[in-house]
């Protein structure tokens, strides 16, 4: 009620404020989700200035659900964590129509049923979130993260217009939706040429802008990002699950007011799911944002709950990637970096080049060999590929184009870093500098160091490595361990916290179990399965440092080459004093033996995983190996209790069977650790 140009507060101004926000978010629904525009702009205006004029007077009647609150403001800190209650799962890839078909062929079997439904939707190109309501209420938004905790970043969905902030009065008390955050192409482009006019770096492009967006911490950045938004899964609901296909899911939850694709299909065969793939490739250029493939569902949920998941990884769903887009530019150069180990590694050095959405100038070489075999030379125009996230690299040369200029690459005579000679051994594929005071070798034994698989301090990247490094604080490994908080103080970008942080992950990683420390310190040819190995025979690091070669080939996937190169880093002086640095520092030099006996079920069992497995990667099946109290071994000998042989096991598995292995196929692999 309006008096004189005042608002009385009495029922009728409430109900006055829940009409405006329920008619608001109805037109919102409508525009952003629907396509259906009901009212003019200038009408829909009027509608929130009065909403927004009640507000400022009544702060106190202003609720999460109403459409004002889309605005944001700026967060005060960082982004809380948010534990995902049901994993929030990745998947695995097919990139062709025979990964589809052994998909489809390996989930019949394992179900029984060779008549099974498949749900096909675009795989859009953009930042996985979970929305969760409360008595129908948006209350929290996260992003994917790791699959098990994400950001919370609540506030700069709540800017997003296509997700509704409250839901109808029939839905559930609660429930969590799954969708894609992505950047509408006409919008980027838009956003570029008003970032271009005011003399601003153009944005990447929409996946980037995207992600990039919805991680802001101030949201009043985010709601002016044209940000949208489909649904894709259901994470949880509030008692039992009422449906049972994901089909009936995507129909319930657009009852519910979210936007879901229309592009969606439903399947029989996978000669359909073939057909579908095909169409959505050729008429992705027509849709206004990217899309890099499409997922394929089962659309029983009856079945997807029987097959469940492989690490992060669904059985009952499978991302079946376009094609990997391949441009042609022109390889201006070849640089070169320089390993831990010395191994000098050459790069493409490219004109920049627009390829898979993204701008580069480098790409992946692999080596001097793969240069040679290929034909690559410098100044060449090449053919370059990427595909989805992973690293470009140069497929082959277009000879074609050739005007007799171009050069034949080799490698250099001396490193390009310390400029000392180099050296290629004849067994070795690598060029290598043999200055083992070498700075690059050092800097990238140093990121090596600190790395997730070895001593895992968190905080420490690639970027602050270099930087401790250039200014002198860390010049050797156990100077990590020196490292003071006025030393980081000091640093340009490093505040109390941020020293705090980083200084309390130092000191955490000196309890790091022994495996660690020794694939840590770059010991040549040893990995993180080799470290294992060895500290399961050697419980110091004392033992190992004296332990002969013959001493180290009595251990099973210990050749002669890494038994080499283990004694030869050991009789470097240089490198034991390394090692009683970092002792003194307080690393753990000795395996740690757990007073409780785990009585795990393989303890002790010596396995070998070969060839291609279906359900798992070889790393998973490693960890579920080894979780269990058993080892992994890269080759077959007599100390090996089992064969896992997946499909193209080759040279391996005719091992095992001459030397009367038992030899496991990955089923009979699974039953035997589900047991």
């Amino acid at each position: 009620m309006v008096k004189d140009g005042a608002y009385i507060m009495d029922n009728s101004l409430e109900m006055r404020l829940m009409w405006l926000r329920e008619e608001i978010n109805r037109h919102n629904h409508l525009y952003f989700v629907a396509n259906d525009i009901q009212i003019a702009d200038s009408e829909y205006d009027i509608l929130v200035s009065e909403l927004r004029e009640i507000e400022d007077k009544y702060p106190n009647l202003i609720t999460q659900d109403s459409p004002t609150q889309r605005v944001g403001f700026v967060a005060a800190e960082g982004f809380g964590k948010v534990e995902h209650v049901i994993p929030l799962l990745s998947l695995r890839n097919g990139f062709n129509i025979e990964d589809v078909r052994a998909w489809h062929s390996r989930t019949a079997v394992g179900l029984g049923d060779a008549n099974i439904e498949m749900v096909c939707e675009l795989k859009i190109d953009g930042l996985a979130v979970s929305l969760t309501y409360e008595d129908g209420v948006f209350v929290q938004g996260a992003t994917r993260g790791d699959g098990l905790i994400g950001e919370d970043v609540t506030t700069n969905l709540r800017t997003i217009h296509s997700i509704p902030l409250v839901l109808p009065k029939e839905s559930p008390r609660l429930i969590e939706v799954r969708g894609e955050v992505y950047l509408p192409r006409s919008k980027f482009n838009e956003l570029n040429e008003n970032r271009i006019s005011k003399g601003q770096t153009p944005f990447a492009n929409p996946r980037n802008s995207a992600a990039g967006s919805l991680r802001q911490l101030d949201s009043t950045i985010t709601a002016q990002r044209p940000l949208d938004i489909f649904i894709y899964g259901l994470g949880y609901i509030d008692g039992d699950m009422p449906f049972d296909e994901h089909w009936m899911i995507l129909a319930y939850m657009k009852s519910l007011g979210f936007k879901i694709n229309p592009n969606n299909y439903l399947c029989q065969t996978i000669e359909s799911v073939e057909q579908y793939f095909r169409r959505c490739l050729d008429d992705r250029r027509s849709l206004d944002y990217d899309v890099d493939g499409i997922v394929v569902k089962l659309n029983n949920l009856h079945y997807q709950n029987r097959l469940g998941s492989v690490g992060r990884e669904p059985r009952w769903a499978l991302a079946y990637k376009y094609p990997a887009e391949q441009v042609t530019t022109r390889l201006i150069g070849i640089g070169i970096n320089v390993g831990r180990t010395g191994s000098l590694n050459p790069h493409a050095i490219l004109e920049p080049v627009r390829v898979g959405g993204v701008i580069i100038s480098m790409a992946t070489l692999h080596n001097e060999e793969d240069i040679r075999r290929k034909d690559i030379r410098i100044g060449d125009v090449v053919i370059v590929e990427r595909a989805g996230d992973v690293i470009p690299q140069v497929i082959a040369p277009v000879i074609t184009t050739r005007t007799g200029e171009e050069i034949i690459f080799s490698m250099p005579n001396n490193c390009p870093v310390c400029d000392s000679e180099t050296v290629r051994y004849q067994e070795e594929k690598m060029t290598r500098c043999v200055n083992k005071v070498c700075p690059a070798q050092f800097l990238q034994l140093f990121r090596h160091f600190v790395s997730r698989d070895a001593m895992d301090i968190d905080g420490l990247g690639e970027k602050l490595c270099g930087f401790l490094f250039e200014k002198g604080l860390v010049t050797n490994l156990s100077d990590i361990y020196d490292i003071k908080r006025d030393d980081l103080i000091e640093l340009e970008g490093f505040g109390e916290k941020a020293a705090s942080n980083l200084l309390d992950a130092i000191e955490l990683s000196k309890k790091r179990e022994l495996h660690r420390v020794v694939f840590g310190i770059g010991i040549p040819n040893v990995g993180r399965e080799t470290a294992r190995l060895l500290v399961d025979h050697y419980t110091t690091i004392e033992e190992l440092s004296v332990a002969t070669e013959d001493d180290l080939l009595e251990i099973a996937t210990v050749g002669p080459k890494i038994a080499f190169a283990i004694t030869e880093y050991f009789r470097d002086k240089s490198n034991l004093e390394i090692i009683r640095r970092l002792s003194q520092a307080g690393l753990e030099m000795q395996v740690i033996t757990k007073e409780t006996s785990s009585n795990l079920p393989l303890e002790g069992k010596q396995f070998v995983i070969t060839g291609k497995l279906d359900l798992l990667t070889r790393n998973q099946a490693a960890k579920l190996i080894e979780g269990l109290g058993g080892i992994t071994s890269s080759s077959v000998s007599a100390k090996v209790d089992y064969v896992v042989a997946g499909s193209d096991s080759g040279s391996k598995l005719e091992q095992a069977i001459k030397l009367d292995k038992a030899i496991l196929s990955e089923a009979e692999f699974l039953l035997m650790i589900n047991g």
